[in-house]
């Protein structure tokens, strides 16, 4: 699929939603209606089409419920992002753009968590942070690895036993910074 109609589909903030929601899983329109009560159905329905049609979301099983046929959704094999050589032909406009994208969906999910009733932030696991981090390529590398080492297994992990769905958002970036003495090169939020 060409980078402008991939971004043009998956970077819509209800979109997004949906494809979190089924990412490790699959889900019935029903549990998709549980699961973002503030979209209204028609335009869930709308979407629903919409990610389908266009590749982003896979129909794994249709079955007939009280007369009416329940589709269960599911993100393709190679998921919902763009492949190594696609991302390296996207211009830094797009980047930037896809990056608002990304920071407004983020956005959105914390300012629905805090318009909860009650929140714990202890509690609930809830933090935000900004770490500078001093690698070589190798030191990153292997970061990378581990990383992917622990967080891999956990994408397997389907819904219910008293799991809860949490969200774990990840930038990695160069920075410049001014050479100080004896700075932490840490920024931290609540968390």
């Amino acid at each position: 699929m060409p980078t402008e109609r991939w971004a043009e589909l998956a970077l819509h903030p209800v979109r997004i939603r949906i494809l979190r929601a089924v990412a490790g899983g699959r889900l019935t329109t029903n549990k998709l209606f549980e699961l973002l009560p503030d979209v209204p159905q028609a335009t869930l329905y709308r979407h629903l089409g919409t990610l389908v049609k266009s590749g982003l979301l896979d129909v794994v099983e249709e079955r007939k419920v009280r007369g009416a046929v329940e589709r269960v959704y599911a993100l393709p094999g190679r998921g919902a992002a763009l492949d190594a050589p696609a991302l390296a032909a996207v211009t830094p406009e797009d980047h930037a753009r896809y990056f608002t994208a990304f920071v407004s969906s983020l956005l959105s999910e914390f300012s629905r968590y805090l318009s909860r009733e009650e929140i714990d932030f202890a509690a609930d696991g809830v933090g935000y942070q900004q770490l500078v981090l001093h690698l070589t390529d190798a030191e990153l590398a292997k970061f990378a690895h581990d990383l992917n080492g622990i967080v891999g297994p956990l994408l397997n992990n389907t819904p219910g036993r008293g799991r809860v769905a949490r969200l774990l958002a990840t930038v990695l970036m160069p920075v410049e910074q001014p050479e100080t003495a004896g700075g932490s090169g840490t920024t931290e939020g609540n968390g």
